[in-house]
């Protein structure tokens, strides 16, 4: 129902409580005849020509214009604000028990601004709290129906959480299918730093799924487009993921160089949370690329776990971290410690991020193997190996395919190696 027809039930309903008619309604400012068209929805009154009408109802124009009254309307602000704190500071699951107190509150349901603003924070809740799939049926709908009240600034936010909502799932084509349409659509007059994170994420699906050639000319337009803004954001967002990209070509130093410009201007300008995160991407990648920095890799990848515990990030980023710290401490040869990190990892994401779990997994079988725990690695693999035969078959597939196969190796099950040996070639075309 259009909100003009929602403005003109109320006003019919309130005038019939007070025991008037139309034409005493309106006059002496009014004819009865527009009364008439405004409470059939037929025509909308200006704000002026409401105010008139609140003041002879005897009612706020707040609940006249959105069916609630000033007190409701500062609980609702108040709820929201609460709930947007504790998202802020990482207090993920009490976001999401507010944001869905919200949404179950009917006064919500003729305020359009505030009702998208309280599903975007359940669905970004609800990401966080690793519940995928019920973040992506939301910012669907969102995208759907709640179009003509988003700003174009949200409209690009919920658009970059479904992308990276689908990526985070696996689902690579429905991730390209969202980014791709929103900046075709929105990009139209040109780039913004809300467009270029937006970019950012694409391009990260782009690499996930091995579109090195896509994923090359893009970054190089990215980088383009926030060297010509000029902004603090949208240098990061640009230079954070054209460093992946160097990375996957093989341009180890240049990999190297994005990041720490990224870090940089993020340490001077930005917000902890991205902070956090971005300290935790140098850590990562001086620990994949400079294995002679292995002790300062480790030190760097400490550092952001403490920064990451003290700022609000995602289930997924923890995971991420976790992750990485185990890679250092099997390198390190420390396969206790590697195991409780992949563990940890896996906990954080389990049902969520099947990559995610299946990268723990993996980690989990090198160090029972450096603790000699043949049969509990070979376990973990088969648990890998039948996750893997059901996703697409990505660069990324392939390549978990050969680590399984180099794992099977050491084990000594050469059948179940050459096997997946021949896996990662499929996954790879050849």
């Amino acid at each position: 129902m259009a909100a003009q027809d929602l403005v003109g039930q109320r006003i019919k309903a309130i005038r019939r409580q007070r025991g008037l008619s139309q034409a005493q309604l309106a006059h002496p400012e009014l004819s009865d005849s527009y009364v008439s068209l405004i409470e059939s929805g037929k025509r909308t009154p200006t704000p002026a020509v409401l105010e008139l009408l609140a003041q002879k109802l005897d009612c706020s124009l707040t609940y006249l214009v959105n069916g609630v009254t000033a007190e409701q309307m500062e609980d609702l602000e108040v709820g929201l604000s609460f709930a947007r704190m504790a998202l802020e500071n990482g207090e993920v699951a009490e976001a999401r028990r507010r944001y869905a107190e919200l949404l179950a509150d009917g006064n919500l349901l003729g305020l359009a601004s505030l009702r998208v603003e309280a599903r975007y924070g359940y669905a970004l809740a609800s990401e966080a709290c690793g519940e995928v799939a019920e973040a992506i049926s939301m910012l669907e709908e969102l995208g759907g129906s709640e179009t003509e009240a988003m700003t174009q600034e949200r409209k690009i936010a919920v658009a970059l959480a479904l992308c990276r909502c689908h990526r985070e799932r696996g689902d690579f084509s429905a991730a390209v299918q969202v980014g791709e349409h929103a900046l075709e659509t929105m990009a139209r007059s040109g780039w913004s730093d809300a467009l270029i994170e937006l970019g950012a994420t694409l391009l990260s699906v782009y690499l996930a799924r091995g579109d090195m050639l896509r994923a090359g000319h893009f970054a190089a337009e990215l980088i383009a487009a926030a060297e010509a803004l000029g902004t603090p954001r949208a240098s990061v967002a640009s230079c954070w993921n054209a460093a992946y990209v160097a990375e996957q070509a093989g341009r180890a130093e240049e990999a190297i160089a994005l990041i720490e410009r990224a870090l940089a201007i993020q340490s001077e300008t930005g917000e902890p949370r991205n902070l956090a995160r971005l300290r935790q991407a140098h850590a990562n990648l001086v620990l994949r690329l400079r294995p002679e920095d292995l002790e300062k890799s480790r030190d760097l990848l400490l550092r952001a776990q403490r920064e990451m515990e003290a700022a609000a990030t995602s289930t997924f980023d923890r995971a991420q971290g976790a992750l990485a710290r185990a890679w250092a401490a099997i390198v390190l040869h420390q396969p206790e410690q590697a195991m409780e990190y992949a563990q940890s990892a896996i906990d954080l994401v389990r049902g969520a991020s099947g990559s995610l779990e299946t990268q723990g997994a993996l980690l989990l079988s090198q160090a029972r193997l450096l603790l000699h725990q043949d049969d509990e690695a070979a376990a973990e693999l088969d648990s890998v190996s039948h996750r893997l035969e059901t996703t697409p078959a990505t660069r990324k597939a392939a390549e978990d395919w050969m680590t399984i196969a180099e794992l099977r190796r050491r084990i000594g099950d050469d059948r179940q190696s050459v096997a997946a040996y021949q896996r990662a070639l499929a996954c790879a075309g050849l």
